[in-house]
């Protein structure tokens, strides 16, 4: 039990990360700046990227539900974070004018892959 109960923090703790990133996204997403990251690229970067990042918070909170539905959408929700992500390159909203902006887009996008590998890991914690 006590193996199970560990497994359960640790999916918590991942769903809370991804609030958090996703809130993080969205509050970067208007304040077009991320630990001295520029992001400007104007209002339709800046929706674009809230919208993603909307996406991202609302994958955590269906994991939270600990629920195999809302762990089915979790991975729904993160998917569509990373083509989200994708498209804001493809389209040029989002800025690769510097090395950092390059790094920042491969480890946030990777980090939300990560996300969604271990809840389908974990998917037999889910009821």
């Amino acid at each position: 039990m006590a193996n199970t109960q560990k497994r359960k923090r640790g999916i918590i703790a991942v769903a809370l990360l991804m609030i958090l990133f996703g809130i993080v996204e969205i509050i970067t997403a208007f304040t077009h700046n991320f630990v001295g990251i520029s992001t400007t690229q104007g209002m339709l970067s800046a929706y674009t990227t809230a919208a993603v990042g909307s996406l991202y918070a609302i994958a955590g909170l269906f994991t939270l539900t600990m629920k195999k539905w809302g762990a089915a959408l979790a991975i729904v929700f993160l998917a569509a974070d990373v083509i989200g992500r994708i498209a804001l390159v493809i389209t040029g909203l989002y800025p690769l004018n510097s090395l950092e902006n390059v790094v920042a887009i491969i480890i946030g996008t990777a980090i939300a892959i990560a996300f969604a590998i271990y809840i389908r890991l974990k998917w037999s914690f889910f009821n």
